[in-house]
């Protein structure tokens, strides 16, 4: 399983949140501590949000522990919302296009989790990103193909729904492949503005996910960044989290409206 961190507030550094905390992304791509897999170094990637609408990308198939490039981007870019993922692979390639966060326009998004037994549903999946958009599908991952899937489903008007809608269609084609693992995901979604984050299984065995908010930022995480708990809340299973420029945090259950799109 991938680790991420999903940031909005005042603009800071991103090596506030990357690489300097006891728990910094970087610590957790050599040892996550709640995580199926400890080790996250296929590839990692940032995006930050500055003066343009569009987000600016850094992506590579180092691990982010070995990647001096990494560091000295994250020492001098500042950003008021900004993305950062490293990867643990669950089949396809280590490559960049396969490295998260992924960006069509303004719209960026990253994914922690599986598509149980993905290589059987691939190309049903593929077929659900809109023709217009299927020239961005540069990977081969489930993650990007569940992002793009979304705007199918409307996701320029209606994020939450377009990702429920996206889940909803994406758990249908595997019952109806008799595909017997789960479907897991903690997923981010950002428009440049406002930020979403959702935490859903199939089997009620969601990855964690966590959020601390400030008078001044809020930070969403795989795991905390130290070892101050108390501070941070877990996003319950089969919720998504909303966060809209100037209005204050929402949390809604997603079970309900994952029934009615099913």
């Amino acid at each position: 399983m991938c680790r991420w961190i999903a940031y909005q507030g005042q603009p800071i550094y991103l090596d506030a949140l990357v690489a300097t905390p006891e728990r910094s992304l970087i610590a957790q791509s050599m040892c996550a501590a709640e995580a199926k897999v400890t080790t996250n170094g296929d590839g990692f990637g940032v995006g930050w949000y500055g003066e343009r609408e569009t987000p600016g990308l850094y992506r590579e198939v180092r691990p982010a522990w070995s990647d001096e490039n990494l560091k000295s981007l994250c020492f001098q870019v500042r950003s008021a919302l900004f993305f950062a993922h490293v990867r643990a692979s669950t089949g396809p390639a280590t490559a960049r296009a396969n490295c998260h966060p992924f960006a069509v326009g303004k719209y960026m998004f990253m994914h922690n989790g599986q598509i149980g037994n993905y290589c059987a549903i691939k190309r049903q999946l593929d077929a659900l990103i809109p023709d217009d958009l299927y020239p961005y599908r540069s990977g081969t991952t489930d993650s990007e193909a569940l992002f793009l899937a979304a705007f199918a489903h409307g996701l320029r008007d209606d994020p939450v729904a377009a990702v429920i809608a996206t889940l909803s269609m994406v758990h249908s084609l595997m019952l109806e492949a008799r595909i017997a693992e789960p479907l897991r995901a903690t997923l981010a979604l950002t428009d440049g503005k406002d930020l979403y984050a959702f935490r859903w299984a199939s089997d009620a065995c969601a990855p964690t996910l966590y959020w601390r908010q400030t008078e001044h930022d809020l930070m969403v995480v795989s795991e905390p960044l130290d070892r101050e708990r108390a501070q941070w809340r877990e996003v319950p299973q089969n919720c998504v989290l909303v966060a809209r420029a100037g209005a204050p945090v929402t949390i809604s259950r997603l079970d309900d409206s994952m029934r009615q799109a099913a």
